[in-house]
């Protein structure tokens, strides 16, 4: 496994970061305010979104017919660690770009395909995922969401929640139970729901740092026409893990690029206390230092793996279950080192909303608990619990 960028990755490389240069806005005033978080000015993050697709950014792995560029996903493994380095604002359909649409594109119609994807890539339609529901939790082949014919509509009831960004969003893939006598993983559809119809609700849910980045959905009755099924009714079970293929990818650049520059932040931080000469502390830098150099080498490996077989393997349950517990461990010390007299703003502030913030990293994405069963069952080959 050669870790290194080819001449071509190489060049890519250096052509984004410069492109990112004269791009990002500058997050951080002169008197070393902490920047604010990715979502914090949406019109800002509409217009980045447009200049990522002007520049040739959106849609690095989508096949040239569809709008992208046909790249491999090295390219989008080294577009999601400079982007997170440079803190740059997230593509705000983040969730259309890297799970629904390559979900179109592999189970969607032609119709489906010409109407959604170019305004994906635009960021002109917003997508967030219905799939969780508040008696499921990780289990998603529990689903009571239902969706009953009537002549040539669906008819949705049922609620969805932990929906990211679903405030925000104009669409939802949805997964619902079209047939009710069946269990399990049979008899789910995926569906295509525009969240301004009839008969829906968003309700987004303040987490304890104040912000809301995710929601519950309440569906009432919604009609939805045949033509937004995705794939085959009954066959959503399929669809589904297609879409959950795709939003493990090359996430976990993301999650450990993000990492490293809190970890940086961190050092400064140890300094700026006088505490960077403590031995326990130097220590504890230490640790933090070895799981992320850790995570980036699980996160090669999975690349490596992902380019000979084309699916993501399960070191992709590995990095995320270690990158959530890493940052919660690395906020924790950051608060530690603040001390007693931690002032109400500025980096003090910072580093209690991120310790805060952190609390969801064991949750969200799949919840540790789950994540050490994938673990167990498909990388140590342990039998099946029950």
């Amino acid at each position: 496994m050669d870790l290194r960028d080819s001449a071509e990755e190489a060049e890519f490389r250096a052509g984004l970061r410069a492109w990112l240069a004269g791009a990002v806005p500058v997050t951080a005033g002169p008197d070393g305010a902490p920047p604010q978080g990715r979502w914090g000015d949406i019109e800002a993050v509409r217009s980045f979104t447009r200049a990522l697709h002007a520049a040739g950014y959106a849609g690095l792995t989508w096949p040239a017919e569809h709008g992208g560029r046909g790249l491999s996903p090295a390219y989008q493994a080294i577009y999601l660690e400079e982007t997170a380095r440079a803190e740059a604002a997230e593509h705000i359909g983040v969730i259309g770009l890297g799970m629904v649409g390559p979900t179109i594109i592999a189970c969607g119609s032609p119709e489906q395909r010409a109407w959604y994807l170019p305004r994906i890539l635009t960021g002109d339609i917003i997508f967030c995922q219905g799939f969780s529901e508040p008696e499921a939790g990780s289990d998603l082949s529990a689903v009571r969401t239902l969706a009953r014919r009537d002549g040539d509509e669906l008819v949705v009831t049922g609620r969805k929640v932990w929906s990211s960004y679903a405030h925000l969003a104009d669409h939802c893939l949805l997964l619902a139970r079209t047939d009710p006598e069946q269990r399990r993983h049979r008899g789910l559809t995926c569906l295509l729901v525009d969240l301004r119809s009839a008969g829906v609700t968003v309700r987004p849910i303040r987490q304890m740092t104040g912000e809301a980045e995710f929601a519950e959905i309440e569906f009432d009755e919604v009609r939805v026409p045949l033509d937004a099924v995705v794939g085959a009714v009954d066959d959503g079970w399929r669809v589904a893990m297609t879409t959950l293929a795709h939003e493990r990818g090359t996430f976990g650049f993301t999650l450990t690029a993000r990492l490293d520059v809190a970890f940086r932040r961190l050092v400064a931080t140890a300094k700026a206390r006088g505490r960077d000469t403590d031995p326990v502390v130097r220590d504890q830098l230490a640790a933090r230092y070895v799981e992320l150099e850790g995570l980036r080498w699980t996160n090669r490996r999975g690349l490596a793996a992902l380019a000979r077989t084309g699916v993501p393997g399960p070191e992709t349950s590995v990095i995320k279950l270690r990158w959530s517990q890493a940052h919660q461990r690395l906020t924790t010390l950051a608060v530690q080192l603040l001390g007693d007299d931690a002032e109400p703003d500025g980096w003090d502030h910072y580093w209690r909303h991120q310790m805060l913030r952190s609390r969801a990293n064991t949750i969200e994405g799949g919840t540790s608990e789950v994540l050490r069963n994938l673990v167990a069952e498909r990388v140590l080959g342990l039998p099946r619990s029950y």
